[in-house]
């Protein structure tokens, strides 16, 4: 019953967030796009076919996978606090991107516009997330308590951060503007190249969480009974390791550093349906995250006004009085 609601409110909200824009459209017109069908105006179409629909959809992806790496993350750690980018993979993104726009200035010409085009930003901030990915991957295969390998991956954001600190001081306030932009976090104008390549990620690390449900359920009751089961403690820590960097980092490169989601969505979750059963937690996750991120989108246009709101914001703004009026409801965190 549960899932049959929140599969209705997905294809609700998709609709209305399809709907909504600086752009009237009647929803027959908006159906009619979506099958193919004729339309009162085809400039009415190029608008829900090449813009709407495909942030609709990356809102989708975002809020889905960021809300399944923080799921991952805190049932690793075994701490309520965990999010997607506790192991500092938002930082290295950031840090990828704040070279490209920071140090794009140094170069000029054709290189220059290279460096700040689509696919740079996108290279580079997947670069910054995978460096930071093979470090704490590394130091998991050397280290036994999985606490340090959350200590670590917090010393190499409180790192990487310090570098962009650095290199905001001495940049000029154009650069540093493009740089603050670009972390405020954006669903749209992303092409359907784009989204697709999205999609492919957001595939691979949703199968690697569904590969590890088994030892997921396993380790909510300890390391040293996981292991009286046969479970691999640090083969499964780098699977969830890999498939939460997937998934953040994939997210990170084409829509940003959105923050709060991850982190949220679980416990939401755990409020609406009270198991720790992850073959029903994570199809759970999905659709919460789905759901909230369109909310979030659908506040952040403003309807009726032609301004979006950074969509960053948005996700604290709506998202955290929600969980704190739950939590302070259920007074509980259910691990």
């Amino acid at each position: 019953m549960t899932f049959s609601l929140l599969t209705l409110a997905l294809i609700g909200l998709l609709f209305l967030n399809i709907g909504l824009g600086s752009v009237k459209i009647p929803l027959k017109d908006i159906i009619a796009s979506l099958f193919n069908l004729e339309v009162s105006r085809e400039s009415w179409r190029y608008i829900v076919l090449e813009y709407r629909l495909p942030k609709a959809i990356t809102a989708i992806l975002t809020g889905s996978g960021l809300a399944v790496s923080g799921l991952l993350m805190q049932t690793l750690f075994r701490n309520p606090l965990a999010g997607p980018y506790v192991l500092g993979l938002s930082s290295g993104a950031s840090l990828g991107v704040a070279i490209v726009f920071m140090g794009a200035g140094l170069f000029g010409g054709a290189f220059s516009a290279f460096l700040l085009s689509k696919w740079s930003i996108v290279i580079a901030s997947s670069l910054g997330s995978l460096l930071v990915l093979l470090a704490v991957m590394l130091a998991s295969l050397r280290l036994r308590d999985t606490m340090a390998i959350l200590i670590i991956g917090l010393m190499f954001a409180s790192l990487t951060a310090a570098v962009v600190s650095v290199l905001a001081y001495f940049s000029p306030a154009s650069q540093l503007q493009q740089y603050v932009f670009w972390s405020f976090g954006s669903l749209g104008n992303l092409s359907w190249e784009e989204v697709s390549v999205l999609g492919l990620f957001w595939t691979i690390g949703i199968f690697l969480s569904v590969a590890g449900i088994k030892n997921l359920n396993s380790l909510l009751l300890g390391e040293q009974y996981a292991k009286s089961l046969g479970v691999s403690i640090q083969r499964n820590r780098l699977l969830v390791i890999l498939a939460t960097s997937i998934l953040a980092g994939s997210i990170t490169a084409f829509a940003g550093p959105i923050a709060f989601v991850g982190l949220a969505v679980p416990h939401l979750i755990r409020q609406v349906i009270p198991v720790n059963n992850h073959s029903i937690l994570i199809p759970a996750v999905i659709l919460g995250g789905a759901i909230l991120m369109l909310v979030c989108d659908i506040a952040a246009q403003m309807p009726g006004s032609e301004f979006t709101l950074p969509i960053n914001a948005i996700t604290s703004l709506i998202g955290a009085p929600v969980v704190i009026w739950l939590l302070v409801r259920k007074r509980r965190f259910l691990f």
